[in-house]
């Protein structure tokens, strides 16, 4: 991709949705979810149909989200304005995400919204009590967890996103935008769904086990990532 028009690689949208998904506050949170509903439901089946739900609304979300803002993006024709802030917010994000990784919560740190986590427990709480009295309004109240887990999670996540709709947004076509945007949230959502299946066989523990020994990596690939990738925008257009 080296001009405003031309689209970007599939490659490209492919790589940097694995490794948006593979951001520990995203799998943190979906952990904390399953074992919540598998505690709550008393059953795997709905744990997992509950799960499934939620990814469906993070998946809906993200791409509302993603379409509306290369919509602006093209409509105001700022487009490359965008591509360059998006390609400056990933090179930041990258170097934070490398900070975290050898001095971790030291300083400026990309986590989820300040009292994100307090605001998750207290609705979660809210499906538990309304699962009791109503099960249909518990299991639906699953979806309004997932947009908020989505808008929360931004400060965390978002940079890697941020920076394909920037991507996206360069070639002026919102036609072209859908379906990849179809296809980043797709490929975004699949290590989510590995996650619920490993979870249906009772594997949580062991998962969150692993997250936390493993984080510290997870934000040293995600950030050299973002390094790489920021450095390609920039070049791309000089």
């Amino acid at each position: 991709m080296e001009t405003i028009g031309q689209l970007p690689e599939l490659g490209l949208i492919i790589v940097t949705a694995l490794a948006d998904s593979i951001n520990p506050c995203v799998i943190g949170v979906l952990l904390f979810l399953v074992a919540f509903l598998n505690k709550t439901f008393g059953s795997r089946n709905r744990m997992l149909l509950g799960g499934l739900y939620y990814t469906v609304v993070v998946y809906i979300t993200y791409l509302v989200l993603g379409l509306g803002i290369v919509q602006v993006a093209v409509s105001f024709d700022f487009a490359r304005t965008f591509y360059m802030f998006a390609a400056g917010i990933a090179l930041i994000a990258g170097m934070l995400e490398i900070k975290d990784y050898l001095w971790y919560g030291k300083g400026f740190t990309l986590q989820i919204v300040p009292g994100g986590a307090d605001r998750i427990k207290y609705y979660t709480q809210k499906i538990e009590d309304l699962q009791k009295m109503h099960p249909v309004l518990g299991f639906l109240l699953i979806g309004v967890v997932g947009i908020f887990v989505v808008l929360i999670e931004l400060p965390c996540t978002g940079a890697p996103y941020l920076a394909i709709l920037g991507v996206i947004a360069e070639g002026n076509n919102i036609r072209e935008a859908i379906p990849l945007l179809l296809l980043y949230n797709l490929v975004f959502i699949l290590p989510l769904l590995v996650v619920i299946g490993l979870s249906y066989a009772g594997k949580t523990e062991a998962m969150a086990s692993w997250r936390n020994e493993n984080r510290g990596l997870m934000r040293l690939g995600i950030g050299m990532f973002l390094l790489l990738l920021g450095e390609y925008m920039i070049y791309s257009v000089a």
